[in-house]
C-alpha cells in the first residue's frame, strides 16, 4: 500500500507565496513522476506542474515562470514552491504520483488535497 501526504495549503493574499509539500509512504520501489494537480470550483482537475526522476518538469501555461518544481528523491518528496499567486490560483491542490511497487508493478497515486486560497 502507498499514500501520499500533502501539506502547506492556507489562505493568502495576491502577490504572496507559498511553498506544497507532498511525501511518498509505503512500499515504494521506484518514483518515476511526482507532480502537482490543481481543481478550481466548478472546473476540471488541471496540470499544474510534474517532475520525472530523471529531472524533466513540465509546467501548465497558467503557472510558468510563477511555480516551481523540485524533489527529494531520497526522502520521497515533491515540493511546490508558488510566486506571485493570483486569485485564479485557488484551488484545491492535488498530489500525483507514478509509484512502483516492484519492478513490473505501478501504480497512478493521488494525495487527499490541500486547500490553497488567494484573496484579492
Amino acid at each position: 500500500q502507498v499514500q501520499l501526504v500533502e501539506s502547506g495549503g492556507g489562505l493568502v493574499q495576491a502577490g504572496g507565496s507559498l511553498r506544497l509539500s507532498c511525501v511518498a509512504s509505503g512500499s515504494i520501489f521506484s518514483i518515476p513522476s511526482m507532480g502537482w494537480y490543481r481543481q478550481a470550483p466548478g472546473k476540471q482537475r488541471e496540470l499544474v506542474a510534474v517532475l520525472t526522476s530523471s529531472g524533466s518538469t513540465k509546467y501548465g501555461d497558467s503557472v510558468k515562470g510563477r511555480f516551481t518544481i523540485s524533489r527529494d528523491n531520497a526522502k520521497n518528496m515533491v515540493y511546490l514552491q508558488m510566486s506571485s499567486l493570483k486569485p485564479e490560483d485557488t484551488a484545491v491542490y492535488y498530489c500525483n504520483a507514478a509509484i512502483r511497487v516492484g519492478v513490473w508493478e505501478e501504480y497512478d497515486t493521488w494525495g487527499q488535497g490541500t486547500q490553497v486560497t488567494v484573496s484579492s
